[in-house]
């Protein structure tokens, strides 16, 4: 059994505290819904370093339209050294895309699926290129359901479809990991902790301080510079150099799920059949 991989860095690092004395001039990255919030620290921090960002918005690309995110692709040329899987939603009214998908994991999951492979050759040439994906502890309320991806044979849950979503982006970070390790290409997935200062939480009915409250859970409840730090971390440190299909959260690998504490990866998240299902079942 490998050990468990930890930096020095914690739960109150910050993104700028993580890229100290970190060079990323000449390295190309893309930073999905980099408008506001987590993405759009993250976006500022690895340009602060040196990167050249390009910050993937809805006004450029959607991610719940395939076409979309067919011609992004299309209008990327030249290589790709970093991917940050960030833009979300979540607990979001039920709603459907143009192809029926329901919406969550068709965001959340199915698009940064289909940007990501569609990036697959410019990561590749970019040699030793990083994928990030931003997922959630959310993804401990529930597995990836492959009998009702889109909840067409029981009622619609939000939270529910947030948490397979989540538990997807977890699941395509294990598989691509063991698919691209001869490309040169890390993927790894993390829990940025909570972070009420962004739009994510918009849907929510219940004030932030009624929803699980994290002295009762072990829920890091973060700033957005807080909550962008796990994100550089993977993206550009030389701590994780040559570390994929890992789930962190709070700067280090995350220990396993134990039910009543809101921290950690829940083990069918990281489960090979499921990941190589759930590639199988998004390719279609």
């Amino acid at each position: 059994m490998t050990a468990r991989i930890t930096t020095p860095f914690g739960a109150s690092s910050t993104a700028d505290e993580v890229l100290a004395g970190v060079d990323l001039t000449g390295r190309r990255a893309i930073v999905t819904g980099g408008a506001g919030g987590l993405g759009r620290e993250t976006a500022r921090a690895l340009a602060a370093a040196g990167a050249d960002v390009t910050i993937a918005v809805r006004t450029r690309l959607d991610l719940a339209d395939p076409a979309s995110i067919t011609n992004f692709v299309h209008n990327w040329s030249g290589p790709l050294h970093i991917l940050v899987d960030n833009a979300g939603i979540m607990a979001t009214p039920e709603q459907r895309t143009a192809e029926g998908r329901e919406l969550q994991f068709a965001t959340n999951h199915l698009g940064h699926f289909a940007l990501t492979l569609g990036l697959h050759d410019a990561l590749k040439a970019a040699g030793n290129a990083r994928v990030v994906v931003v997922s959630s502890v959310g993804h401990v309320n529930g597995p990836v359901r492959f009998d009702d991806l889109d909840f067409t044979k029981e009622p619609y849950d939000p939270w529910l479809a947030y948490a397979q979503s989540k538990t997807a982006n977890i699941l395509f970070a294990v598989e691509a990991a063991k698919r691209w390790a001869g490309d040169g290409i890390a993927v790894n997935a993390l829990n940025p902790g909570r972070i009420w200062q962004t739009n994510l939480g918009r849907h929510l009915e219940t004030p932030p301080q009624a929803f699980d409250p994290s002295g009762r859970t072990g829920v890091s409840e973060k700033t957005i510079a807080q909550g962008a730090a796990t994100s550089v971390l993977l993206a550009a440190s030389p701590l994780v150099e040559g570390v994929t299909g890992k789930y962190f959260e709070d700067c280090q690998e995350a220990e396993p799920f134990v039910p009543g504490i809101r921290r950690g990866v829940a083990p069918y998240a990281i489960d090979a059949d499921n990941a190589r299902h759930l590639w199988n079942v998004s390719s279609n």
